[in-house]
């Protein structure tokens, strides 16, 4: 059966069909049911545009749209049925509300005519998605449709990205019309700000150029608005240092000689130090997340603040702003280099070689601390330590990259997370895709099938905890009903809920209650799925078995069975100042301000 023609009558699940067509959709991600059925029917009549990957979990169809999102940077689609299928859809909006990722996530209800009634199947989810939408609808009439998905797609991607939900009667599904296609945007309210005030813009200029210690923080907007080449600009002109986000990490090169590395709870020290005794700290796309500013009171004490942010309500919500500029970020730093260019040029070469001393004395700060940090030296054991892993796992991106072989990396959520964070060079946007604000552990298998689908001649690492693992690791199985050949799964198995296990030790006296934790034979479960799996157990085996995998046409599993217990360090304990921070059990970074 063949589409039907632009000016005949059709069902409404035709309508969606063609509604995502219109949108640029081409692959969506999702489980069919009851309520969504008239849409999955429809579905053959456009298989030649729009692929239906079907997942094993509806979770997992989230997570795998997220995935798609975070690495194209277009519009994530998902698709569930009622009641259930809805709900398990939850924890991905949830997701992609607290890591702006452009999401629609299209659920079927029961009929109009039962709506209250506590239908089979029936569930309020545009009241329970209501805290963590852009904006949801319920939909009861065929006619709404064209303009709805519409408007979902347009709020979903501009702005401040984020997740929009669309939940559609099975009895408007059903009904025929013929759809009216050119029906203008009515949302009156939503204008989002993309350009900077020009007096902002200007003095924010003035500042930087008088800061004798500036900081340029760079964060997740940097990436989402595509304005890694602007930032590098901005940097460079200025001679300031940078330090990324966990989200914004690869929108500014690692390799670059003013990169710094990551602030924050699990920041290297050098990089925290830098921030509390900065003049000026630029934030241009990073929300001040409670993880990056530790105890908010005491952050950046010596600072003025310049912050750029597309969303409004970001700006002074954790810490005071001198400098605010409500825009796209990407905008925003053209503004910034286009005033810039107008100044004299001696006053701006001065300032450049002023910053030299600011940077040689982080420098220095990062030799001090960073030299001796028990995760960059390894200790005299013959145990595997995750720290094997990421350096062999280094190397080989290192050694791709420069054949011209791409990459792209998403990370569960730990201590796998946080040490791939820290140990692993991000050179490029859109190359480290993880979850970061809601910390959603079983994010990585599906996310990496999202990208993999989206990057097919790229090789996509995913790097799991055997916590999370067991969570979503049903969907290799849609991975191999997919023929997708370009997935790698690397589990750092330390047998414990490795974070939660961490504060027991530091903090709660090893009292280690309900993290200890078993799981299968890994290698043995992907084979069961159809897929290559490794266990690897000693320090020599860790590269060959990586170059195996990489080099295999297919997916492939490696089971790093490493030392049980080994932190995360540096860390700020919670509530605490981020000059405040061990580097070991029970030892402090000296000189930390108390």
């Amino acid at each position: 059966m063949s589409a039907p023609a632009p000016d005949a009558r059709r069902t409404g699940a035709q309508i969606m069909c063609e509604a995502l067509i219109r949108e640029g959709v081409n692959i969506i991600f999702g489980i069919p049911g009851g309520a969504i059925m008239p849409f999955y029917h429809a579905l053959p009549e456009y298989k030649d545009r729009l692929h239906h990957v079907l997942c094993r979990h509806e979770q997992g169809a989230g997570h795998a749209a997220e995935g798609y999102a975070r690495s194209t940077g277009r519009v994530g689609v998902c698709v569930a049925t009622s009641g259930p299928g809805a709900t398990n859809l939850v924890t991905p909006i949830a997701d992609a509300w607290m890591d702006s990722t452009p999401l629609v996530a299209i659920t079927g209800q029961v009929s109009s005519l039962v709506l209250g009634r506590d239908a089979f199947q029936e569930t309020d989810i545009t009241g329970i998605s209501v805290p963590i939408t852009k904006h949801n609808y319920l939909v009861k009439r065929v006619e709404e449709i064209p303009a709805v998905m519409h408007e979902a797609f347009h709020l979903a991607s501009t702005g401040r990205p984020g997740p929009v939900l669309v939940d559609i009667t099975k009895d408007a599904q059903q009904a025929h019309t013929i759809p009216t296609w050119d029906a203008p945007l009515s949302l009156p309210g939503y204008k989002p700000t993309l350009e900077g005030h020009k007096r902002q813009v200007r003095e924010a200029v003035a500042v930087m150029l008088s800061a004798e210690r500036p900081l340029i923080l760079a964060g997740n907007g940097v990436i989402q608005s595509g304005a890694s080449a602007e930032l590098r600009e901005w940097a460079e002109l200025l001679g300031v240092p940078v330090i990324t986000t966990l989200h914004g990490l690869g929108g500014f090169p690692e390799e670059h000689p003013l990169s710094l590395g990551m602030p924050g709870m699990h920041g290297w020290v050098h990089v925290n130090r830098a921030i509390q005794e900065c003049d000026v700290l630029f934030n241009i796309g990073g929300r001040f997340d409670d993880r990056v500013t530790g105890k908010a009171s005491s952050f950046a004490p010596r600072a003025r603040v310049i912050h750029v942010d597309i969303d409004p309500s970001e700006i002074g919500k954790n810490v005071a702003v001198a400098v605010p500029i409500v825009g796209d970020a990407r905008r925003v730093l053209r503004a910034l280099l286009d005033d810039l260019a107008h100044r004299p040029g001696p006053a701006v070469e001065a300032r450049r070689a002023a910053r030299a001393t600011w940077l040689t004395h982080i420098r220095d700060m990062q030799d001090r601390f960073q030299g001796r940090h028990k995760e960059l030296n390894r200790p005299e054991t013959t145990s595997l330590m995750p720290h094997d892993v990421y350096a062999a796992l280094n190397r080989a991106f290192i050694e791709h990259s420069a054949r011209g072989e791409g990459y792209r990396v998403v990370s569960d959520v730990g201590q796998h997370q946080m040490w791939a964070a820290q140990l692993l060079d991000w050179r490029r946007p859109r190359t480290h895709i993880t979850s970061g604000g809601a910390g959603t552990m079983g994010f990585a298998v599906p996310a990496a099938l999202g990208v993999a689908l989206a990057h097919p001649d790229e090789t996509v690492w995913a790097i799991v905890g055997d916590g999370g693992f067991q969570m979503t690791n049903q969907e290799i199985a849609t991975m191999v009903q997919e023929k997708v050949r370009n997935v790698k799964i690397a589990i750092v198995n330390n047998g414990y809920l490795g974070m939660v296990r961490q504060w027991q030790e530091l903090f709660e006296g090893k009292r280690y209650s309900g993290t200890p934790l078993t799981g299968p034979d890994f290698a043995a479960l992907a084979k069961a799925y159809g897929v290559r799996g490794v266990t690897v157990e000693q320090v020599g085996d860790v590269d060959p078995a990586i170059a195996s995998a990489w080099a295999h046409d297919g997916v492939v599993l490696l089971d790093f069975r490493v030392e049980r217990e080994v932190n995360v360090f540096p860390i700020v304990p919670q509530g605490q100042s981020i000059g405040q921070m061990l580097v070991a059990v029970g030892e402090h970074a000296e000189g930390d301000d108390t």
